[in-house]
């Protein structure tokens, strides 16, 4: 388990540096389609947060705290890097992809429960 839980803990801080990279580095890449920043955000905070839980198994306020400080952090830092503007649509973006991973982890934890309730019977 501890083993498991290290491979998690590089995978969060691998993601984190990428993460950072991506956000910060002047964009060489043309948007083809509108708001696609905003699936990279929903997508990156939802891995973001998996990992954190498989990582660490906090509490759901942690991950929640923590990863809104960082977005946080990424728009301030945004608004001062000529290239890049800050948007609070991206923090929005971003606390929604935590949000779907504790939907889908809500969901998926009922569906188990429902499961093994049925395979008592």
């Amino acid at each position: 388990m501890i083993k498991r839980q290290l491979i998690f803990r590089v995978a969060l801080l691998a993601t984190l540096l990428l993460v950072s990279y991506l956000v910060f580095s002047r964009p060489g890449y043309p948007q083809l389609l509108p708001h696609m920043d905003k699936v990279g955000h929903i997508g990156s905070f939802f891995i973001l947060a998996w990992l954190a839980w498989l990582a660490y198994r906090p509490r759901w306020y942690w991950i929640v705290l923590e990863l809104a400080c960082y977005g946080l952090l990424i728009e301030a830092v945004q608004s001062y890097l000529p290239y890049r503007s800050a948007d609070m649509k991206d923090f929005i973006a971003d606390m929604s992809g935590v949000a779907l991973f504790y939907l889908l982890l809500g969901s998926w934890r009922g569906w188990q429960n429902f499961c093994h309730a049925g395979a008592k019977k």
